[in-house]
């Protein structure tokens, strides 16, 4: 079978909600990775077999298929197709597996995947009435920039809690104290802070023109644990999870180029092994990455023994730190080395290609190694993927 690699991976700073990128459109953002990874490349567009974009809004500017759009605005020639998934947080790492997978089945040589999401400027929306004239009474108005919305009543209540409410859970359930949460914040605005300080980031980023934002706006490197711990608990009065050690709302994109394993010119940054996804229930998302990385590590056919990077979504402390109990045979110090989204921030559908765009980088910064990128999702589901250099 074909071996795919990832040749390059690019992403913008991540912005918070309603700041420096919030006046840029989510196709106007996935255009600006898209240019830029190709054009630094050197690679001819034409020769991209198929652009695989992850957003998990899709409701407004992104227009259902920003992928497409996407490309055409980066100036792709229009032979070069665009589809866009949706696996919610993961969407962009479901990206790059969809395109390993089409390049190792032999339907794809060359992929483009990645991923955005300009939470700013997610739209409200409004049900529709079944009626051909509008129903009496008022409309719900519903924010789509997170959360769920018009949510099935068959479901089960506790299926469709807040993600906040079910990091609250997860840190009862796995005795995690909110120090413990606020000490891991403060460990990731730390080290996110030091990475882009001494420059290491510099290969990985490409602006936004127009934009005055040249690094991730939500690190906050002077925050202490007493500033941290004078934040009031979000989600439950009292609770432990709040906004000092949860992810915020961001905007921003990231693009990761695949190849088939010697189709490109220079040398790629990692190969990719191993991938999984795992499924939970859907109020114990936050513990889904740890069964998800074990499937992919045992698919690679390594353990983590073998492993010197891990890369997870830092969706919240809480979350974190319990897929690290879930991993016990994991050095802590391996994980999210060079900060995690706590600091930098989760734009939905671009967080997956940051993530395994900043393992691969590090393999190549280290001369080799092996990787494990993974990603907790709501609705109870976990994405994995390896890679080895």
């Amino acid at each position: 079978m074909t071996v795919s690699v990832v040749h390059d991976a690019v992403r913008t700073p991540f912005g918070r909600a309603g700041g420096a990128l919030s006046g840029v459109r989510p196709d106007d953002l996935a255009a600006v990775v898209m240019a830029s990874i190709v054009e630094r490349s050197g690679l001819d567009p034409a020769r991209i077999d198929d652009v695989i974009f992850g957003d998990a809004n899709q409701a407004g500017e992104d227009n259902r298929n920003v992928a497409r759009f996407g490309a055409l605005l980066a100036g792709f020639p229009t032979s070069v197709t665009g589809t866009t998934v949706n696996r919610l947080c993961a969407s962009s790492l479901e990206a790059v597996i969809q395109g390993s997978r089409a390049i190792e089945a032999g339907d794809a040589q060359v992929v483009l995947a990645g991923g955005v999401e300009s939470m700013s400027r997610a739209p409200y929306v409004v049900e529709k009435s079944p009626k051909p004239w509008p129903a009496s009474g008022n409309p719900t108005l519903w924010n789509t920039s997170i959360g769920w919305r018009m949510t099935n009543p068959a479901l089960p209540t506790e299926w469709t809690v807040s993600n906040g409410e079910a990091a609250e859970r997860i840190a009862r359930a796995w005795h995690i104290s909110r120090e413990q949460q606020d000490e891991f914040a403060l460990r990731s605005h730390r080290l996110a802070a030091e990475a882009w300080a001494s420059g290491l980031l510099d290969g990985e980023i490409v602006q936004v023109a127009g934009s005055p934002l040249e690094r991730d706006e939500g690190i906050r490197e002077g925050t202490t644990l007493e500033r941290l711990a004078a934040l009031k608990p979000l989600f439950a009065a009292d609770g432990s999870v709040t906004a000092g050690n949860s992810s915020s709302i961001n905007d921003g994109a990231s693009a990761v180029l695949i190849a088939a394993e010697g189709v490109l010119e220079g040398e790629p940054l990692a190969r990719i092994t191993g991938r999984a996804a795992h499924g939970v229930d859907p109020q114990d998302f936050p513990i889904a990455p740890v069964e998800a990385a074990n499937k992919a590590l045992a698919r690679a056919g390594r353990s983590w023994a073998d492993v010197d990077v891990v890369e997870l979504n830092e969706a919240f402390a809480s979350q974190s730190l319990a897929c690290l109990a879930g991993w016990p045979d994991l050095d802590p110090e391996k994980l999210n080395a060079h900060g995690g989204a706590l600091a930098i921030g989760h734009p939905l559908g671009a967080s997956g290609g940051r993530v395994i765009g900043r393992a691969a980088h590090e393999l190549a910064r280290r001369g080799g190694g092996v990787a494990v990128v993974a990603v907790c999702i709501g609705v109870g589901q976990g994405l994995a993927v390896v890679l080895e250099r």
